[in-house]
């Protein structure tokens, strides 16, 4: 596995749940196919993260977003190296924005991509970094004057690390997409109890049950890639958070959106999360799965569309965050 312990356990997790054309810009909007990506980069402890920007023209403020990808060595564009191919759907997203004069930033996490450098050693690495980056990154946003207001979305696990990021920055909105509802130890047990045998389960029941309590455990046999020292106290520090209380405690408006042919998460995470604050608005749509492609429940077509670029990230998702953030950047203005 390359890339930081933290980010091989993303990634094997991610698999284990697998294995169970942007629309049109409308009148009075800017192409993103004339717009140009900015490279841009962020200065954090341990090296320096990069990112991408895309700006519409003109010389109005705009409402951006901040692109937080998910788990596993997912970067900027929403691609990993674990699977032939690419999908681009946080690039197809950002695109689809810009078309409706949103601006964005998209990056590539510590460890990952152009961000490996960034990369910690491997026991001393903490869920709370990736946390810090987002904020870090929010905060330069907030500072730009070409910005009327910041908006942090988060894919997948790049949901839960906004939804923290977003009160430390703080952010003037949050967008989870495909965002996991439940806390990570259980989720991991989901996954794992139908390809273990009862012995095994035990034994990893076990050492989950130490690591909430943030203590370290003996490694079951045959999962040292999941559970070896060095990456225990990582997922010590990943499991003190419940999604679902950190969404409970963003005072600013709260969109949670979720695909019905999502294969890793689904609407009842969407449920989870939007029940756990009042004012979230929770949009479910029909026939989108976890790369924000229309794809239809077929394990062999939603594989694919993991490596199809070409499959446009779902219409409707882009025009619900365009709303969301345009009536948001009408009411900071």
């Amino acid at each position: 596995m390359r890339g930081t312990g933290a980010v091989a356990y993303g990634a094997i997790v991610a698999m284990l749940s697998l294995l169970a054309t942007v629309t049109p810009p409308v009148a009075g909007t800017t192409s993103a196919e004339v717009l140009k990506d900015e490279r841009t980069s962020l200065s954090v402890s341990g090296g320096t993260l990069h990112g991408s920007l895309l700006v519409p023209p003109g010389s109005a403020p705009v409402p951006i977003a901040l692109l937080i990808s998910g788990s596993g060595p997912t970067d900027r564009d929403g691609n990993t190296p674990l699977l032939p191919g690419k999908n681009d759907s946080l690039k197809l997203l950002a695109e689809g924005l810009a078309a409706r004069n949103l601006a964005s930033l998209r990056y590539d996490k510590r460890g990952i991509g152009e961000s490996v450098g960034a990369g910690r050693n491997e026991s001393r690495l903490r869920f709370e970094n990736y946390i810090d980056d987002a904020a870090a990154w929010g905060q330069r946003l907030r500072k730009d004057k070409r910005f009327s207001s910041l908006v942090i979305v988060g894919h997948s696990e790049g949901s839960l690390i906004g939804a923290v990021a977003a009160q430390k920055i703080p952010a003037d909105a949050f967008v989870s997409l495909e965002g996991i509802g439940q806390p990570a130890p259980d989720l991991m047990l989901a996954q794992l109890r139908p390809k273990l045998s009862p012995n095994t389960m035990a034994a990893v029941e076990g050492l989950v049950a130490k690591l909430k309590a943030g203590q370290t455990g003996m490694v079951p046999t045959g999962l040292e890639a999941l559970f070896r020292p060095s990456v225990q106290p990582y997922l010590i520090s990943w499991f003190k958070y419940d999604p679902a209380r950190e969404v409970s405690k963003l005072r600013m408006p709260v969109l949670i959106m979720q695909g019905t042919t999502d294969m890793q998460t689904g609407p009842a995470d969407a449920t989870r999360l939007g029940s756990a604050n009042p004012k979230a608005r929770v949009v479910i749509l029909d026939g989108m799965n976890h790369v924000l492609k229309r794809v239809p429940l077929d394990e062999e077509r939603q594989v694919a569309s993991y490596s199809d670029p070409s499959l446009p990230v779902e219409p409707r998702l882009i025009q619900e965050i365009a709303d969301f953030v345009l009536s948001l950047g009408r009411a900071v203005q």
